[in-house]
C-alpha cells in the first residue's frame, strides 16, 4: 500500500524526488505519511480536497482486500 500511494503522488506532483511515504503500522490499522515539496502540496491535496479523498478511496479499496485497515495523513 506504501508503494502504491507513492506511485499515485509521485505522478501528481512536479518533484516526484522529493515524495516520502513512511508507514506506522499498528495491530489493526497502519498509518501511511505522505510528504511532497511545499509547493506540491495543493495538487496533492487537490480542489476542495478532492484528489485527498481519491486517494484515501483507492487506499482503503486496496487495503480492505488485504483485511487491514490503512489511513492516510498528509504531511506539509
Amino acid at each position: 500500500m506504501k508503494d502504491l500511494i507513492k506511485y499515485i503522488a509521485q505522478s501528481l506532483v512536479d518533484n516526484p524526488d522529493l515524495v516520502e511515504v513512511s508507514e506506522v503500522l499498528g495491530e489493526q490499522t497502519s498509518v501511511i505519511e505522505l510528504r511532497v515539496a511545499k509547493e506540491d502540496l495543493g495538487k496533492v491535496i487537490g480542489k476542495q480536497g478532492r484528489t485527498a479523498k481519491a486517494m484515501r478511496t483507492i487506499l482503503s479499496a486496496a487495503s480492505t482486500k488485504l483485511r487491514k485497515r490503512a489511513v492516510l495523513e498528509i504531511i506539509e
